[in-house]
C-alpha cells in the first residue's frame, strides 16, 4: 500500500447559501439596484420550462441564469458585470450570527487533545447561486472554496488568444453551473482533495482508496435548507457524515425542513440562526466535537497498535 497522502484530520462544513447562510435569496440586491420586481422575475423563470417545452428541455435549477442574461441583453440589467455582482454581494444580509460563528466554531478545537492531532475545520459553500456575489460577502474570507454558478462576458471569438477578457466586460453568457446533482460532484472533489491538489493530475474521477482521501465523508457536515440538496444529504448520510436541515423564518420554510427530517433526509433541523447559544450553533458544536473525538480515538488506536521497540533482556 502506498504511503498515506493525507492524515484525514480535517472536518469539513459544507454549506448551501440561500436560506441557509441568509434568510433571503442572494439576488435581492441585484433586483433592488435595477428596480426589478423579484416576484415577476421568478414567475417568469418558473414558466420557462413550459415555454420551451416544444423545442427542448431546460434545467430547473439553473435556467434562471439564462434569464439574467436575457435581462442584460434587453437592457434591464444594463451593463451588468461580475465586478458589479461582487459589489452587490457586499449588500447581502447574512443570517444572524454570521460571520462571527465561523471563527467561534474553530475555537472549539483548541483543546490540547485536538491540537495534538492538528485537527482543523474547513468551510465550503456549494450553491446554485452566483459565485461572484458570494465572493463579495464577508463569508468569502472564511471559506476554503466556493462551488457556484459563473456568468461570463461575450464568447471568445476566433483568434481570441491575443485578447483576454477583463473584469469590466459586460456579462453575456452562462459559464459554469451547479445544480442539485452536480453539488454531489463538489462533495467528492472536497473528499478527494481536488480543490487543494498541488498537481493538475488529480480529478474527481481519480481512483483513490477511501483511507487515502483528504476529507472522508464521515468527517463532513452538510448544512442546507431544501429539496435541491437531497442528493447531497443522501451522499453525506450514507458516508457516515452529519446533515442539518435549516430554515429561514416563515411557516413554509419550517415545513420544508420538517419534511426533510420526517423523511430521514437529515439528522436534525434548526432555524438558520448561528448566534451564540442558538440551536444550530449547539448542534454544530456538538457534531464537530464528536467527529473530532472520533478522529482522536482512531488515530491514537492506530498509533498504539504499533507498540514499542524491544528492549535489552536482563
Amino acid at each position: 500500500m502506498p504511503p498515506a497522502i493525507y492524515t484525514q484530520n480535517i472536518i469539513a462544513l459544507i454549506w448551501d447559501f440561500d436560506k441557509t447562510l441568509t434568510h433571503d435569496y442572494m439576488q435581492a440586491p441585484l433586483f433592488d439596484k435595477f428596480n426589478v420586481d423579484p416576484k415577476l422575475f421568478w414567475s417568469e423563470v418558473n414558466g420557462l420550462e413550459d415555454y420551451y417545452s416544444s423545442v427542448g428541455r431546460v434545467s430547473k435549477d439553473t435556467i434562471y441564469l439564462n434569464h439574467i442574461v436575457t435581462y442584460i441583453r434587453a437592457g434591464v440589467f444594463k451593463d451588468l458585470t461580475n465586478a458589479i455582482l461582487r459589489e452587490l454581494g457586499t449588500m447581502i444580509t447574512l443570517a444572524p450570527g454570521l460571520p462571527e460563528f465561523f471563527p467561534r466554531i474553530a475555537d472549539c478545537l483548541q483543546e490540547e487533545k485536538y491540537q495534538r492531532h492538528v485537527i482543523g475545520i474547513e468551510h465550503y459553500i456549494v450553491s446554485t447561486g452566483l459565485r461572484a456575489m458570494i465572493q463579495g460577502t464577508e463569508l468569502a474570507r472564511h471559506v476554503r472554496g466556493i462551488w457556484a454558478c459563473d456568468l461570463l462576458p461575450q464568447a471568445a471569438p476566433p483568434q481570441y488568444l491575443d485578447k483576454l477578457p477583463t473584469p469590466g466586460d459586460v456579462i453575456d453568457q452562462v459559464g459554469y453551473t451547479i445544480d442539485n446533482t452536480s453539488k454531489t460532484r463538489a462533495i467528492f472533489e472536497i473528499n478527494k482533495g481536488v480543490n487543494v491538489s498541488l498537481t493538475n493530475t488529480l480529478t474527481v474521477n481519480s481512483l483513490i482508496p477511501e483511507d487515502q482521501r483528504r476529507v472522508p465523508i464521515r468527517n463532513m457536515i452538510y448544512i442546507a435548507d431544501g429539496p435541491s440538496d437531497i442528493p447531497s444529504f443522501s451522499i453525506v448520510n450514507k458516508g457516515g457524515g452529519k446533515t442539518l436541515g435549516v430554515y429561514a423564518p416563515g411557516e413554509r420554510n419550517y415545513n420544508n425542513a420538517a419534511l426533510l427530517q420526517e423523511q430521514g433526509r437529515v439528522n436534525s433541523i434548526a432555524e438558520a440562526d448561528y448566534t451564540q447559544g442558538s440551536a444550530a450553533e449547539r448542534w454544530l458544536l456538538y457534531s464537530v466535537k464528536k467527529m473530532a473525538d472520533q478522529i482522536v480515538d482512531d488515530r491514537e488506536r492506530a498509533l498504539a497498535s504499533y507498540g514499542g521497540a524491544p528492549g535489552h533482556v536482563i
